[in-house]
């Protein structure tokens, strides 16, 4: 399990403030864009709920089968497989044994024997038909849609036929910064030079939103430029929020982290706004 579910926080964009104001026309853009706006990864609200360990406990995992499936699908080479290099990249930053890095992608190439895992997405609907989608690794396709499915069934959702929940959200790149000493008017300018689409911010991070094909390419000019991403990532952006109540809003976390659990499942995404009161309560 990687580094990663989508939840939407219900933080202010400082940067969408001053565009609004019309200090920078470049940024006035972002006022039409402001549905994607406020996200946040599910593994950062199950880390501020005190699950680091079991976060840490898996990462390793996760991060060889990202790599895994990065080099079977571009080659070994990091310099030329941009999807490979960036999860080379989050090996180091998360540790990782580079005799266990290498391990990793020699599986993905073939230079030496190991599970093929594939790339599986499912999707699915929790409480009050809020919308799920799971990106998955598997060596075992079949194992893998039973655990899903009992996951869902075991807390009032339904895995679904692909393409049902979808349509809810947009597939769409992110590189994310800590901010830092980062200045929000430098690195918005050289994230829309760059070609990115969007640039949110929270509390502690700047979040670039690119288009799919332009992530890896966006994110080379904002590092040339001096920006380090703390994390790149392709992601599913809710663009239809469903409003669920009290017990179905705890509902839905436990289904969330019975999910989670799972060791085929790699990230996951929800379409829900879930408050403060009820995380700190799950």
């Amino acid at each position: 399990m990687s580094l990663q579910v989508l939840l939407l926080a219900t933080a202010e964009n400082l940067l969408l403030q001053t565009a609004c104001n019309g200090t920078e026309p470049r940024l006035a853009q972002k006022c039409q864009n402001n549905s994607m706006a406020g996200h946040s990864k599910w593994k950062n609200i199950r880390i501020r709920k005190g699950k680091q360990d079991a976060v840490r406990g898996k990462l390793f995992t996760k991060i060889s089968r990202e790599i895994i499936v990065a080099a079977r699908a571009g080659g070994g080479d990091p310099g030329m497989n941009p999807r490979l290099r960036v999860a080379v990249e989050k090996a180091r930053e998360a540790s990782m044994p580079a005799e266990n890095v290498k391990r990793a992608i020699d599986r993905g190439t073939g230079a030496i024997e190991g599970a093929a895992y594939e790339e599986i997405v499912y999707e699915g609907y929790g409480p009050s038909g809020s919308a799920i989608i799971l990106e998955c690794y598997s060596e075992n396709r079949n194992r893998t849609v039973a655990e899903v499915r009992h996951a869902f069934s075991k807390h009032g959702g339904n895995l679904a036929e692909n393409g049902s929940v979808a349509w809810q959200f947009k597939h769409v790149g992110e590189i994310i910064f800590a901010k830092g000493r980062i200045d929000e008017d430098e690195i918005t300018l050289a994230a829309l030079d760059a070609g990115a689409e969007d640039i949110q911010s929270d509390e502690e991070d700047f979040t670039v939103t690119t288009a799919m094909e332009d992530l890896h390419k966006v994110n080379d000019a904002l590092a040339s430029a001096g920006f380090k991403a703390r994390e790149v990532v392709l992601t599913y952006v809710p663009t239809n929020k469903a409003e669920l109540s009290h017990d179905d809003s705890l509902k839905l976390l436990k289904l969330l982290d019975m999910l989670e659990e799972l060791d085929d499942v790699q990230e996951t995404y929800v379409n829900v706004d879930i408050s403060e009161d009820v995380l700190q309560e799950a």
